[in-house]
């Protein structure tokens, strides 16, 4: 009778364990399940990965085909879901605006000859071209303004560049002539572009990417010399952060003398109220009173300030005119009384 009891608990003890470990393996399997699910979530891919917007990054990408494929990007200025990039290519540097709205990623604006630092990105543009769109799955299409098809074909392309390898999304846009293919990479953005044409084939490959960096522009600041009637520049080396407000940058530059030779042209308190380039090619500079209020110059002397401010910011944005006020009103000093529409023009027979 004893052993009986024994052997039926011995039954008992191996199907609670046998049972323990079944129940131990269906927790397992629904863990696997929920693992399969996550994995799935995971898939899921969203565009704003593939087009990371990051402030003081500059990306460079090498070419080959064209003298023109390899260039450097910059970003100037971002906001909620825009950004502006600097796009220089060596012959010359264009402004693009491209925001992130809707699952599209769409380039709203281009500018070209862009050399001076504008926010732009909330200016008007007719361009509104659709560089990528969700759903990110094989097969998206949509048609651009140039009657172009773009389309994804595949989600996970082996690319390789000189900076790396990615799983990149292919775009291939279809024109009557030619053919455009352009490779996104999640955390990075665009890694490759491809662009034929016959025979002729022309490719942009991401070759560096720096974090943290400063655009550096040259810009030539004028001052006057008393002592011989002359106005002279000297080329700073300027810094910008994105979002640097370019006008709170310069001002800040112009207060620092050059040379003690040289006179000074803004005094300490003098700040730019605004300062941009209008559609009539002229630069409007709107100046506080302390400019004027801080001068303590002569009539001649006066002359040779304002002429070596048209300069300054007539050559940053390559324009041939300025016009100047003060406080958002007509410049009027004890010396010299501007009317409505009077400009100074730029001239540029210095010395350096």
């Amino acid at each position: 009778m004893k052993k009986g009891i024994v052997l039926f608990s011995l039954v008992l003890l191996l199907a609670f364990l046998f049972g323990c470990t079944n129940f131990d393996n269906d927790k397992n399997s629904g863990n696997d399940s929920n693992s399969d699910n996550e994995e799935s979530a995971q898939e899921f891919l969203e565009i704003k990965d593939y087009y990371p917007m990051k402030e003081n990054i500059k990306y460079v990408y090498e070419g080959k085909g064209n003298e023109y494929a390899s260039y450097n990007v910059y970003i100037d200025y971002t906001s909620e879901g825009k950004v502006q990039q600097r796009v220089d290519n060596g012959g010359t540097v264009m402004a693009k605006v491209v925001e992130l709205k809707d699952g599209k990623i769409t380039r709203l604006l281009s500018r070209g000859e862009a050399y001076y630092r504008e926010n732009l990105l909330e200016t008007k543009g007719d361009e509104d071209e659709v560089l990528l769109m969700e759903p990110l799955t094989e097969g998206t299409t949509w048609k651009i303004k140039d009657s172009r098809v773009r389309t994804i074909t595949d989600t996970s392309v082996d690319i390789t560049t000189p900076w790396g390898s990615y799983k990149a999304i292919e775009v291939v846009t279809e024109g009557s002539n030619d053919k455009t293919i352009d490779y996104y990479a999640k955390d990075v953005g665009l890694v490759k572009s491809v662009f034929t044409s016959g025979e002729t084939e022309v490719t942009s490959s991401l070759s560096k990417i720096e974090e943290n960096v400063s655009l550096t522009q040259k810009i030539s600041f004028f001052y006057p010399n008393v002592n011989d009637d002359k106005i002279y520049y000297k080329d700073k080396d300027i810094s910008f952060k994105t979002n640097d407000i370019t006008r709170q940058v310069l001002a800040s530059a112009y207060e620092e003398l050059a040379d003690s030779s040289l006179g000074k042209v803004f005094s300490a308190n003098t700040e730019i109220n605004s300062l941009y380039l209008n559609k009539d090619n002229m630069v409007y500079i709107d100046l506080n009173k302390d400019f004027v209020t801080e001068m303590n110059a002569g009539s001649g002397y006066e002359s040779m300030i304002l002429q070596s401010i048209a300069n300054t910011f007539g050559k940053y944005y390559n324009s041939e005119k300025i016009i100047l006020t003060i406080d958002n009103n007509l410049y009027e000093s004890g010396h010299r009384v501007m009317e409505k529409g009077q400009y100074i023009e730029v001239k540029y027979d210095v010395r350096v």
